[in-house]
C-alpha cells in the first residue's frame, strides 16, 4: 500500500550494498529515503530535512553512531531505529538508553524492518490519520495545537515555540489531564534517565512555555506543576 504523504526516512549506513538495499526497500514501500554515509553528513541532513524517522548503523567511518543519537535527542522526538551488526546486549542497552526507539541486528529480514518502521511512525507521529484528535489538532479553551503544521495558537494568534518547547507541548497534549513525571517527559523528549541537569533543562523550558501561554501563579492555568513530581496540561 502506497503512502499518500510520504514520510522522510534518513538512512545512515556506510556500506553501499546495504544502503542501496534498504533505500530501495523503503522507496518501494512508499517512503522517501534520504541517505548518509557518515555521522557528520547525517547531522547536516538531519538538521536540514528534519526526517520523520532515522535508521542508523552504529559503525560509521568518522564517529560512532551513538553521536548521532545524542545529537538528535538534544532537540527532537524523531524516532530512531538502530540497524547494527553489534549483537552485544551492552550495545543494545546503551543505544536504547541514549534515546534509540528500537534496535535490529544484522542480518535482518525486509519484512521485519518495514514492520518496525511502521510501528515507530505510528507510535511517534502526531497526525490526523494516526493521532487521537480529529483533523490532526488538539484544542482546549483558547489553545490550539496543529500537529501536522507543528504550530500552536492562542486566542487565534500563533505563538512561537522552539522545537523543544513544541515537542513538550505535543507530549503533554497527547496525555492531556494526566500528570507526566519529570522522568517520563525527559525520557520522551531527550531520551535517557532523568538527572539533575536534564530536569533543570526541562524546568527552564517549562518556565518559557508557561510564560508564552500567559500562565500565572494561582491562576486558571493551562499547565499545572506539582513540585517534585511533574507537569499536567489541564483539559
Amino acid at each position: 500500500m502506497m503512502i499518500q504523504n510520504k514520510y522522510k526516512i534518513l538512512l545512515v549506513e556506510d556500506e553501499a550494498n546495504i544502503r542501496g538495499l534498504v533505500s530501495t526497500l523503503l522507496e518501494t514501500a512508499g517512503y522517501r529515503a534520504i541517505s548518509a554515509e557518515s555521522c557528520e553528513m547525517a547531522k547536516t541532513i538531519f538538521a536540514s530535512y528534519m526526517p520523520d524517522l532515522v535508521i542508523l548503523d552504529l559503525g560509521l567511518p568518522d564517529m560512532d553512531g551513538m553521536e548521532l543519537i545524542e545529537f538528535a535527542r538534544q532537540d527532537a522526538l524523531t524516532p530512531i531505529i538502530v540497524l547494527s551488526a553489534r549483537m552485544d546486549e551492552k550495545d543494545k542497552i546503551a543505544a536504547l538508553d541514549a534515546g534509540a526507539n528500537d534496535y535490529i541486528t544484522k542480518p535482518f529480514s525486509s519484512g521485519e524492518l518495514l514492520a518496525r518502521v511502521r510501528v515507530a511512525l505510528r507510535d511517534h507521529r502526531f497526525s490526523a490519520e494516526e493521532g487521537r484528535y480529529p483533523g490532526g489538532k488538539f484544542s482546549t479553551k483558547e489553545l490550539v495545537i496543529d500537529y501536522d503544521a507543528r504550530q500552536i495558537f492562542l486566542k487565534g494568534e500563533e505563538v512561537r515555540f522552539t522545537p523543544t518547547e513544541y515537542n513538550i507541548m505535543a507530549l503533554l497534549s497527547e496525555n492531556c489531564g494526566k500528570m507526566m513525571t519529570y522522568a517520563a517527559i525527559v525520557k520522551a523528549i531527550w531520551g535517557g534517565a532523568a538527572q539533575e541537569g536534564s530536569i533543570k533543562k526541562l524546568q527552564v523550558n517549562m518556565a518559557n512555555i508557561r510564560k508564552k501561554l500567559g500562565d500565572k501563579p494561582g491562576g486558571a492555568n493551562y499547565i499545572a506543576n506539582e513540585l517534585g513530581v511533574g507537569y499536567r496540561l489541564n483539559a
